[in-house]
């Protein structure tokens, strides 16, 4: 498996997790400590997901067949 594949499976949804978990952190009363680092844990996802999404996904090798845009048959 390469990293460009590594990327596109586990990191990027990855960083995009730990922007949502930032949120709830900054939401929940519960721990003081969670509330403190949740704006830095949405930090650290945006950085890791502007970066992972510049990028570019594997090249496929085309089948040969012809893609019809349009009717789902």
């Amino acid at each position: 498996m390469s990293f460009r594949a590594i990327n596109r499976k586990y990191l990027e949804p990855g960083s995009q997790w730990l922007m949502i978990l930032g949120m709830v952190a900054l939401c929940q009363p519960w721990s003081l400590f969670l509330h403190r680092y949740g704006l830095t844990m949405i930090l650290v996802g945006l950085v890791a997901f502007m970066v992972t999404g510049k990028i570019a996904p594997e090249e496929q090798a085309d089948s040969g067949q012809a893609r019809v845009s349009g009717a789902g048959h």
